[in-house]
């Protein structure tokens, strides 16, 4: 590597996940010639890597492989390994001989939210703020992000969560926009503008949501440019720590005058994001009543069912329907691989006799 010696014949290679902090020395050219990046795979990419992982696998008939594709961005090879190891051990755990597209949707929400903790005692009235809170999350995600589908709503509690609304984008982004961010921001806080209008108190639950809504409306200020009064400028000189697990170290370049301005840009934008939310809300305060009343039952709400609600008029009992014909087609599914279970079973006992017996034949003497 040194450029000197002849080394024909002697390839080196090496990879890492941080090449940020590598040595210039060790990057410049003669050294290592060629970079490689390896990213997340693409939609293509992840429903190829599904279908080898789906092998010897009885998945059911409702199972799209191209669907669950465009439902996991951002997922790794060893990711959707994982999901459908956990689509398969739920399905054995409920004594299923197929894994449904059920399954691998909360095998996903496994993966992403935690595991479900079922066993957690819940008071009624605290069940019900959290469905307030995340029916504001899932209809202003319905209203503003046309681009992300809501997949699922749960107030059973999973990691560190009372509840979550599951929103995927539909297909991969790799840009991301002023109207965007200002939507997304909107939709986080969906859950304290929900709970601002239909309860007495609010909640620190929506903690997360408002620090994550800060942080992306001070990068659309100070990073972005997205500021119409402060303009196309970057504030402050960000770079990474070079220890692993070290947070990002920020250096201020600016004076207080445009730090007080920062301040005004990033409440505007936070201001103007809630009002959205509560407009919204307000306009749609009988879908998110519904909402409400079906997680307090039933605790979980899918993508069809939550489309049902926005489709027409929609009752509670039309939700009860859907929810009754998905557990139909999931027990259809079931006893129809059982059935083939056992038909592949009885021919291959048939073969085993039958084999047997023409063993004892050839035996006999003549």
């Amino acid at each position: 590597m040194d450029g000197f010696g002849v080394n024909d014949g002697v390839i080196v290679i090496a990879a890492t996940n941080r090449p940020d902090i590598l040595d210039p020395a060790l990057l410049r050219p003669g050294r290592f010639d060629r970079q490689v990046t390896v990213s997340y795979p693409d939609i293509k990419g992840r429903a190829e890597i599904l279908a080898v992982h789906a092998r010897n696998k009885p998945l059911a008939d409702d199972v799209d492989l191209e669907t669950v594709a465009k439902s996991t961005p951002g997922f790794t090879g060893a990711d959707l390994s994982n999901l459908l190891n956990e689509a398969a051990l739920l399905a054995a755990r409920k004594g299923e001989a197929v894994i449904s597209m059920d399954d691998i949707q909360e095998a996903s929400v496994k993966v992403i939210v935690g595991t479900q903790k079922r066993s957690r005692v819940i008071k009624p009235e605290e069940k019900k703020k959290t469905a307030i809170h995340e029916a504001g999350h899932a209809i202003i995600s319905r209203v503003l992000t046309p681009d992300e589908f809501v997949r699922q709503i749960s107030i059973i509690p999973s990691g560190n969560a009372l509840g979550y609304t599951l929103a995927l984008p539909k297909e991969d982004k790799w840009s991301v926009f002023r109207g965007e961010l200002e939507n997304k921001i909107s939709m986080l806080l969906g859950g304290r503008v929900a709970e601002e209008l239909c309860c007495d108190d609010i909640s620190g639950g929506a903690s997360n949501d408002i620090q994550r809504a800060t942080e992306i409306a001070r990068k659309m200020v100070t990073t972005y440019g997205m500021s119409d009064k402060l303009g196309p400028i970057v504030f402050g000189t960000g770079h990474d720590e070079v220890f692993l697990g070290k947070d990002y170290a920020s250096q201020r370049n600016y004076s207080e005058e445009v730090a007080s301005i920062i301040d005004s840009e990033i409440h505007r934008i936070i201001t103007e994001a809630h009002d959205r939310a509560k407009k919204i809300l307000a306009e749609n305060i009988d879908k998110l009543n519904l909402i409400v009343e079906y997680l307090t039952a039933y605790e979980i709400m899918d993508e069809e069912q939550f489309n049902a609600v926005f489709d027409g008029e929609c009752t509670l009992e039309r939700l009860e329907q859907l929810r009754d014909a998905k557990s139909d087609r999931i027990r259809e599914a079931n006893e129809k691989r059982r059935e083939q279970i056992k038909q592949e079973e009885a021919t291959k006992k048939e073969e085993e006799e039958n084999d047997d017996n023409s063993s004892e034949t050839d035996e006999v003497p003549h």
